[in-house]
């Protein structure tokens, strides 16, 4: 009888151990797959960046966007020498924009940004 009880016993304990010992692999295996997953996803955040910085180069190659933008953030500098005229134009032009609602501002900023395949900028002009 007693060893019957303390076979029980001892068997008991082992599926104790066993149900543990389970548990822990359980748990360990889950941790492997959630790092894989995180692993895979950064992996394709980085590879999406990537072909999206190729894309806005070769586009780069065939716009004249840049161009156009480059003159026309030109001509304040070159007004504000153009005497009192020309700063009163730069003036009253800056005080107008300021007056645009935020939201444009922000598409104005991300549509520059853009056009000059800026990323870091994108998030400059979300900020404000």
């Amino acid at each position: 009888m007693i060893a019957q009880l303390v076979g029980s016993l001892t068997e008991l304990a082992g599926g104790w151990l066993k149900g543990k010992a389970n548990a822990q692999a359980a748990n360990a295996n889950l941790k492997l797959v959630e790092a894989e997953a995180k692993a895979t996803i950064m992996k394709n955040a980085a590879m999406s960046e990537s072909e999206w910085e190729k894309l806005m180069a070769q586009n780069a190659n065939n716009s004249w966007a840049d161009e156009l933008y480059a003159v026309i953030f030109a001509l304040p500098l070159v007004l504000a020498f153009a005497g009192n005229w020309g700063r009163d134009i730069v003036q009253n032009g800056f005080t107008a924009l300021d007056a645009c609602p935020d939201w444009y501002k922000a598409a104005l900023g991300i549509i520059l940004s853009a056009t000059f395949a800026s990323r870091q900028a994108t998030k400059f002009f979300r900020k404000k």
